[in-house]
């Protein structure tokens, strides 16, 4: 799942940069009113590149779930201060 929204955030910080670009190099000759408006579009594009990034899939680890490695668990309830060394 990693993976996946990773290459959708890279897809759309893409398409993000090349709406700049192609607003202010090429599209701007022809019609500011259209470069501007393809500008408003690429902004919007990066707060949800980032949520769709940051979303927390359905096998992700969550900060309190158990790993289900004894060892790897009580070593961050260690860290964390759930539990205290005797």
């Amino acid at each position: 799942m990693l993976a996946r929204r990773r290459h959708v955030y890279f897809a759309m910080m893409g398409t993000c940069i090349a709406l700049f670009v192609l607003a202010w190099a090429v599209v701007r000759i022809w019609s500011t009113p259209a470069a501007v408006a393809m500008c408003l579009v690429a902004m919007v594009i990066p707060p949800v590149a980032a949520m769709v990034a940051n979303r927390r899939g359905p096998d992700d680890r969550w900060w309190d779930d158990p790993s289900g490695d004894p060892e790897s668990d009580e070593w961050w309830d260690e860290l964390d201060g759930k539990k205290r060394r005797p």
